[in-house]
């Protein structure tokens, strides 16, 4: 019997404590230092980890529209296909919210911007001249509409207290709204109900007032440079990744518009130089710098990226410019 209990006795366990009590047991500063600890490494994974898988920037130069509209226009069926891959596929990251894991990362942000800021741009070149006969009939309701709305802020998420304290619809949704009358319009020009002008005046003015759009933004990196500013800043990288963006879509589109207005290209001889400045704008949305460098020029031994990047920018303005200036010059 005296056996029997000293055996219980042996197995019987002191309650196992909660984790809170155990925690607060430690004493108050070593408690705060595990509370501190715990934060950081729960912000290093939603931010740090999460935030980087999902900050991803889509300059695939292989991109074709998965659903394009049978006999319409190239380049429309690529400015929608590229309007609804980053806003349904890849998600629109520049109105995410601070509390959201990409809060820390904007290199996707700046891409998007980029790209939709140039989509925007050649929307508009189709209200005002492509999508008009002659460039002086009415304006196509359709792209009057894609226009007006791709005009709308990138960052204006489920609320927008500049406007209103009611929830409002946020940029993407904006967006989505804007691919469906490029559709729209699209399968117009399918049916014979639209105008497309494939005129060689039209093509000159749509390139030349992108190739102004370009030159905006290498004029931003040459006086970012003449600044000075430290190797490493975030500056640099904002610009660069707006700059991706916008070299990216304007790539794609002008490899579609080409193929609208081939006859155009090759009947004033502009194969060439054609080709020339999509290799340009391809150069500039292909590179993938694993920091972006603020190097003080050739004499460095640091790469700046933002000088390399201006550097294709400009040699497609050129490029561009000549494609306008000959089309003028055969009229």
């Amino acid at each position: 019997m005296d056996k029997a209990r000293s055996t219980d006795k042996a197995t019987v366990r002191p309650p196992r404590q909660g984790l809170l009590r155990r925690f607060l047991a430690s004493g108050p500063r070593v408690a705060l230092r595990r509370l501190a600890l715990a934060v950081l490494l729960i912000g290093t994974i939603y931010y740090g980890v999460i935030g980087s898988l999902l900050n991803t920037v889509d300059a695939d130069v292989n991109f074709m529209p998965p659903s394009p509209v049978a006999g319409g226009s190239h380049a429309v069926n690529m400015a929608e296909a590229l309007i609804l891959r980053e806003v349904q596929t890849n998600r629109w990251a520049p109105n995410d919210p601070p509390f959201f894991p990409t809060a820390m990362h904007d290199n996707m942000a700046n891409f998007q911007r980029g790209m939709m800021r140039a989509i925007g741009r050649f929307t508009l070149q189709l209200e005002i001249q492509i999508g008009r006969l002659r460039g002086s009939s009415a304006i196509d309701e359709d792209l009057k509409r894609a226009s007006g709305l791709l005009q709308f802020p990138t960052d204006v998420w489920l609320f927008d207290f500049n406007q209103s304290l009611l929830p409002v619809q946020p940029a993407e949704v904006q967006y989505e709204a804007a691919a469906r009358a490029l559709r729209s319009y699209n399968l117009r020009i399918a049916g014979n109900t639209a105008v497309f002008e494939t005129r060689a005046d039209a093509l000159a003015f749509t390139v030349e007032q992108i190739a102004d759009e370009l030159g905006a933004r290498a004029a931003l990196i040459d006086a970012h440079i003449a600044a000075g500013h430290f190797v490493i800043n975030t500056q640099s990288d904002d610009i660069f990744y707006a700059n991706k963006g916008m070299a990216y879509a304007s790539y794609l589109l002008l490899r579609e518009l080409g193929r609208d207005f081939e006859r155009v290209i090759q009947s004033q001889g502009l194969g060439k130089v054609w080709s020339q400045s999509l290799d340009s704008l391809r150069h500039a949305a292909e590179q993938r710098p694993v920091i972006v460098l603020n190097g003080r020029g050739v004499n460095s031994l640091i790469a700046n990226h933002l000088q390399i990047q201006g550097f294709y920018l400009k040699r497609a303005i050129l490029q561009l410019d000549e494609v306008a200036r000959v089309i003028r010059a055969g009229r």
